[in-house]
């Protein structure tokens, strides 16, 4: 595009699925300033009411409450502690997310949680996103059929979720009717079904989706001649429309059919959300990533979600018995991330616990790590609580996950950040900031 002030230019790499972005500027630009979006104060609930020693009184609205989450078990498991915690204050809560994750939601709550399959496939998620890191796919994505697939699962989500938002309890059978829903961005579906129903929305995720001049969009890989400041606020622009552009057949297909809306144009459609001052959670710690200056007043950071999965959690013998055979071993893990070649995998971090001389604790996760050859010194880990085991470990090392971070730094473990998402510059920023 080129205009009076400003050109601007992509370049789309089909190996990668990257878009990086050239923007020039023609005049001289001003630097955007902290209050550029002026602050917006909009109350999500009624003001409190004042009793007769002048203390706030909070009148509290029994609600049921969907939270929508698509994504790894590090996207899920901080909202389960969400719900947990809105049960206490007497809410009926549902959870609706994959089928991969029913057991956890209802072992880890006993069954205080209700928990409702909107379908997809979070493995099959995670293997695109680790091949596609960007906002558009790269070309073996375009050639194999992966965006057929991924078109076909994003619709069976939304559908998955609006059901989740009437549908009885699977278990109970006891009927359901949403009063309002939390949601991550990946859901898609969200902001529709609240129009559609007229209920109250809350978004909430663990990495920042908001415009602001302080970083970038965590899928754009920018280039410009502009002021930082300027360059950061248009990517969450360009991300938008963009997304838009690959999702728009899909979703205006969900609000036609299923929710009876009218569709979106490539005007109204992209950044609705923002557009709409629909408020915003985010759930880590501002001594990680502070606040950005310029967001509204209806955004909000309200520190990491955490979990008590260590509390009821019985380690195996052999693991019991290889912590106490030495000294603390360093956790190595990637979570949910898929690994082309398990076992290349295996070799390249066997060969270097091996030459750094530590014991080492690997997580087989997702990528399916580990093998039969493995040293007395390693030991390859199933599903454990990473809340029970970071309290016997020297130190992390891991994917850039939130949760995975969140915990870490919880117990003060030395970090060793191993990038496999764009969200890990960010992260990896954060870390450096708070080491100081």
């Amino acid at each position: 595009m080129d205009g009076e002030a400003l050109r601007s230019t992509a370049t789309f790499s089909p190996d990668t699925g990257r878009l990086s972005v050239n923007l020039s500027a023609k005049k001289k630009l001003p630097e955007l300033s902290w209050d550029y979006a002026n602050d917006v104060l909009e109350d999500a609930v009624e003001r409190p009411s004042v009793d007769e020693q002048g203390k706030a009184r909070w009148g509290i609205v029994k609600m049921n409450i969907l939270i929508l989450i698509v994504g790894s078990r590090g996207d899920v498991q901080p909202y389960l502690a969400l719900a947990l915690k809105l049960v206490e204050e007497g809410h009926r809560v549902r959870l609706g997310t994959h089928g991969e994750f029913k057991s956890l939601i209802e072992q880890s709550s006993k069954f205080k949680v209700e928990f409702f399959d909107i379908g997809g496939d979070p493995k099959d998620l995670m293997s695109y996103m680790v091949k596609n890191p960007g906002l558009l796919p790269g070309w073996d994505s375009l050639t194999n059929g992966d965006i057929g697939r991924k078109t076909k699962m994003l619709s069976e989500i939304m559908n998955g979720a609006y059901r989740a938002c009437l549908f009885p309890d699977p278990r109970t059978g006891s009927g359901f009717a949403v009063d309002a829903i939390i949601s991550n961005p990946p859901v898609f579906g969200h902001i529709h079904i609240a129009e559609c129903l007229g209920i109250p929305l809350q978004m909430s995720f663990t990495m920042p989706w908001t415009p602001t001049i302080e970083f970038s969009h965590p899928l754009v890989d920018l280039r410009s001649n502009t002021e930082p400041s300027l360059s950061n606020y248009l990517s969450y622009g360009l991300a938008d429309h963009l997304t838009w552009r690959g999702l728009a057949g899909v979703i205006n297909k969900f609000r036609k059919k299923t929710l009876g809306l009218i569709p979106l144009s490539g005007r109204s459609g992209p950044s609705v959300v923002d557009r709409l001052k629909i408020p915003w959670t985010y759930c880590w710690s501002q001594g990680l990533i502070p606040k950005p200056h310029d967001w509204k007043n209806t955004i909000d950071i309200s520190g990491f979600y955490f979990l008590d999965l260590a509390t009821d959690y019985r380690p195996p013998p052999d693991l019991e018995a290889f912590l106490a055979a030495g000294p603390p071993p360093i956790y190595i893990g990637f979570g949910s991330v898929p690994v082309k070649d398990p076992a290349a995998m295996t070799t390249i971090l066997l060969e270097a616990v091996r030459e750094t001389g530590v014991r080492a604790l690997i997580s087989a996760g997702w990528g399916g790590l580990g093998g039969s050859d493995v040293p007395e010194n390693v030991f390859i880990l199933g599903s454990t609580p990473h809340d029970w085991l970071f309290t016997k470990v020297s130190a992390v090392c891991h994917h850039g996950g939130a949760g995975t971070t969140a915990i870490g730094l919880l117990n003060g473990r030395p970090t060793i950040v191993v990038e496999f998402q764009r969200i890990v510059p960010l992260i990896r920023l954060g870390l450096k900031r708070a080491s100081r």
